[in-house]
Order: C-alpha cells, then sequence, then structure tokens
C-alpha cells in the first residue's frame, strides 16, 4: 500500500476528519537523514501532522511548520501544500535514547517542552499567516491538538504515531485529525471523547494494516464516516540545481570569483532532502558572467 490521505465528514456534518498513512513517506526522509529512532519518530510525527494541515490548504497554498521545543533535536521544520507533497528535516538527526516510562521512544525527551510550534501559511497573497503557541508537551501529537484550538480556534484532536524498526528503518507512520464542526452536539462530542481514550496508538493501528478509511471508521464507526476525498501523498523537495544556481549568481561577482579562487569549485547542500550540487571551476565562471 502506497501512502495516502482521506478527507472526510462523520456524525452527518458535524465532525471533519484527516487520516493519514506516511510510512513509505517518514521512510524517505529517515533514509535521506539517517534519522536514529527517537528523532525519526519526532520528525516522522512532525511530517504526519504537517501533510494533513496541507490537506487542509487550497490550490497552489502551502504552509511550513517549525517547532522548537529547546530539547537536544533542535528545530524541526516541515513543508506541506494542499497536493500531498511534504518535506521535511530536524536539525540534530542523530539524537536517540532509551524508552520512556511507558515503553515508547521518547520524543518529549528529544523535542523539548520549553519553546514554540508556529505556523506559517503561504494563500497566494502578499501577507503570510502565522500562528505561533508553546510547546505543550513535546510529544507533538497534544501541541499540534493545541495549536488548532487556540491559534486557529478549531476544536481538534490530533493523533500521530511512528513505529521504528531495529535496523532503523519505518515499520509504521501515519495519523489522524478531527475537528468538531460548529453545531456539534454534545453526545457526539461525549462519544468521540470516550473512544480516542480506548484506542490504541495510532502507529499500532497502522502497523496491523488498517487503511486511512479504516483508521477514522475504527474512530468513528462505520456508519459515520463519510469519505469525500483521496489524496496520494509522497515525500517531495521543490530543490534544483537551477534554484542553487541563482542563489549563487545573487552573490555577486566578487563572492563568486573568491571561490573560484580558493576551492576551484563549490558544492550546495540542501536542508531538506540531503542532495548536494556541484558546481565546477567551469559552471562557476559562466554563473560569474551571468551576475554581471
Amino acid at each position: 500500500m502506497s501512502d495516502y490521505l482521506v478527507k472526510a465528514l462523520a456524525y452527518n456534518g458535524q465532525v471533519r476528519a484527516y487520516a493519514v498513512r506516511t510510512t513509505d513517506t517518514v521512510g524517505e526522509a529517515q533514509a535521506r537523514h539517517l534519522t536514529w529512532p527517537t528523532a525519526s519518530a519526532a520528525l516522522g510525527r512532525s511530517i504526519s501532522a504537517g501533510v494533513m494541515m496541507g490537506a487542509m490548504l487550497k490550490g497552489e497554498e502551502k504552509l511550513t511548520i517549525k517547532i522548537e521545543g529547546g530539547g537536544p533535536i533542535g528545530a524541526i521544520l516541515v513543508d506541506s501544500n494542499a497536493k500531498g507533497e511534504v518535506r521535511g528535516y530536524v536539525t540534530n538527526p542523530q539524537i536517540h535514547f532509551d524508552l520512556n516510562e511507558h515503553g515508547k521512544l521518547d520524543v518529549r525527551r528529544a523535542v523539548g517542552t520549553t519553546g514554540t510550534l508556529s505556523v506559517v501559511k503561504d494563500i497566494g497573497m502578499r501577507d503570510y499567516f502565522t500562528g505561533q503557541v508553546p510547546i505543550v508537551s513535546g510529544e507533538l501529537g497534544e501541541d499540534f491538538t493545541y495549536y488548532l484550538v487556540s491559534s486557529e480556534q478549531t476544536p481538534s484532536s490530533v493523533g500521530v504515531g511512528v513505529l521504528v524498526n531495529p535496523d532503523n528503518s519505518i515499520l509504521a507512520a501515519g495519523g489522524f485529525i478531527l475537528q468538531l464542526l460548529p453545531g456539534a452536539d454534545e453526545g457526539t462530542i461525549t462519544k468521540i471523547e470516550n473512544r480516542l481514550k480506548e484506542i490504541p496508538p495510532v502507529s499500532k493501528l497502522i502497523q496491523r494494516g488498517l487503511t486511512p478509511e479504516e483508521l477514522l471508521i475504527e474512530l468513528l464507526g462505520k456508519e459515520n464516516v463519510k469519505i469525500l476525498e483521496k489524496l496520494p501523498v509522497a515525500f517531495t523537495c521543490t530543490c534544483s540545481e537551477e534554484r542553487f544556481a541563482d542563489a549563487i549568481i545573487s552573490l555577486g561577482t566578487e563572492e563568486i570569483q573568491d571561490m573560484i579562487d580558493t576551492e576551484g569549485s563549490a558544492e550546495a547542500q540542501c536542508h531538506f532532502c540531503n542532495e548536494i550540487y556541484h558546481f565546477s571551476r567551469e559552471k562557476l565562471e559562466e554563473l560569474k558572467q551571468e551576475a554581471k
């Protein structure tokens, strides 16, 4: 099964729901950045939340999530858009700790609890929408829930999870977001709250082979869920040699000449996907001419 996301309504339009499988997407991020298990869990949870929040956008809109919790993992950055494309990285990918008291990867310790979660939305206008909240948990699911409730005034529940194999590869990853729409009645709210207390962790459900549709049925009941849309999800980076070349040109002729004189060539690496672009002496000479 390849990665995909579903959008749904539930309880006769009282609840908006998203669910996603990101096992391959998080797996590619892990392979590109060589993350260790605790870092993989933090990055994977952020990617899963990011791709679902991206699915709330329209057209060419996109968003950037930055998590700075003060922990040893450093900052986590995730970009996503309305098309199911997502990319992300952590500042310090080789971070791992013993399991926490619940027998789970200690994401809270890696992320930290003394910082902020911020979301910048590019909705195609001159001004960007920026929302920021303090980190309340460090486990990230609760932090994204707090962001949606506080910054976007939408009562929500976010569940995200990652399971890691002994060889550091990704066994299962994914998540869900449930949002109450205006007019949701108390009976519906109580049913959902009780169900959320009963179900196993989301990563366990995905490991069992549940599809995103089945995940929502597990959460909300088959008779209550109406699937609206299905969207493929993939790790997608927007970097290119042309973009890095433009960045070099923007440095100006003196800076480029200094590169040629001191190094004879240049290398540029994308933070998001770790792709390396090499610029030979000849290429730098061409770029210097363009800079004129």
